[in-house]
């Protein structure tokens, strides 16, 4: 490491301080990496959580742990071995890093989103400090090319990674039936419901993914109309229903077959409410992560008669691969060119790297604030 210093958002554990810190600035150390100059970071629910120090580690030997893992960046520097990027490059980087255990076959072939073992470690949230920083290094394979019309909007690439994950996993299992509209011209959801829930930018951006994927959107969450929110999922095609005004039931009367759920919510008993109103041959993605304590009513009779005899489907996702990476940053790119208003919206408002607190410990409101180095 140099022993050059540069501003960084992180968390003292040990202190239960969120704080500016001085970080050592990167250097190459090896020739397939490629050193980065930060330039948007997203504030998520995750950064959030790490700071009331419910988890999040420090690397080894770090008594701090830089936040961040939703993060934009231009190149400025490359190894001597690496061939995909050069200098002024955009791109987006990955969050987790694969285990070292060699049994572990999901890591071994760069699959650590299904890591089997648990020790892999992820920037910004598990023994590897992220990207709340002026500059870091990164190897090149767990970065991503972004094309220079999306300088605005990329930082939010990391966070459609989660839908897409999810619906990529969908296609296949829903492989078992003839599901996917395959008519000449038609898109693959056409003629099928689909349910997101929550509209923060997860639900969001997973709506935006379900409306371009042609199934017919509507997003249920907790705040009533009017606010911003509704207008962004109004805007592109979704009905947005706040669960304030309409019971799961209800919203399965309006519907009809609910065919898909996109879970964003991260909130146990309405998610698993909707199950309950799942369709016939149904899928339903849980991505949210509710805190482990209290406790929940479920119909565990009925839910289970459900899935038995109407053929459902209730999986679990986290985290994601390359491919889910380049896919986001192909759908970004769809997304500005059908409804660049409502892109524009998702990001409330970029912050100097001083307004950290307000962001992180405070209640700043909005949908996405990103921090801009």
């Amino acid at each position: 490491m140099s022993e050059k210093k540069m501003r960084a958002v992180g968390v003292r554990p040990g202190k239960k301080e969120v704080a500016v810190i001085d970080h050592d600035c990167p250097e190459i150390t090896a020739s397939n990496q490629v050193k980065v100059r930060s330039l948007d970071v997203g504030i998520c629910g995750t950064d959030r959580e790490i700071c009331t120090f419910v988890y999040g580690s420090p690397p080894a030997g770090s008594d701090y742990l830089v936040l961040g893992h939703e993060s934009l960046g231009e190149v400025v520097e490359i190894g001597s071995e690496v061939k995909g990027y050069k200098v002024g490059d955009l791109v987006v980087p990955s969050v987790r890093r694969p285990c070292i255990d060699d049994h572990c076959r999901p890591c071994r072939i760069d699959r650590q989103d299904f890591c089997q073992t648990e020790n892999f470690v992820e920037r910004g949230i598990k023994e590897h400090h992220g990207y709340m920083t002026e500059y870091w290094v990164e190897e090149e394979k767990f970065l991503n090319l972004v094309p220079t019309e999306l300088r605005d909007y990329a930082v939010l690439a990391e966070p459609l990674t989660i839908a897409e994950k999810a619906m990529d996993q969908v296609w296949q299992i829903q492989k078992r039936l003839p599901w996917a509209n395959e008519e000449p011209g038609k898109l693959p959801g056409e003629g099928l419901n689909a349910v997101v829930l929550g509209a923060g930018p997860i639900g969001i951006l997973g709506a935006m993914k379900t409306v371009a994927c042609g199934f017919k959107t509507f997003v249920y969450t907790r705040s009533p109309k009017p606010n911003p929110k509704a207008d962004i999922v109004e805007a592109i095609g979704a009905e947005y229903i706040s669960n304030t005004e309409v019971s799961p039931a209800e919203l399965a009367h309006h519907i009809g077959q609910i065919d898909l759920v996109y879970e964003g919510l991260g909130v146990a008993q309405v998610s698993f409410d909707v199950l309950m109103q799942l369709g016939q041959n149904g899928i339903f993605c849980f991505s949210g992560i509710p805190a482990p304590e209290g406790e929940i009513n479920i119909l565990g009779n009925q839910l289970m008669r459900n899935m038995v005899l109407k053929n459902q489907v209730l999986i679990g996702t986290v985290n994601a691969d390359k491919g889910a990476f380049q896919n986001a940053i192909k759908d970004l790119c769809e997304f500005k060119r059908r409804w660049p208003a409502a892109l524009d919206g998702i990001i409330t408002k970029r912050h100097s790297p001083d307004n950290y607190k307000e962001l992180l410990v405070g209640k700043p409101g909005g949908i996405k604030h990103v921090i801009s180095f």
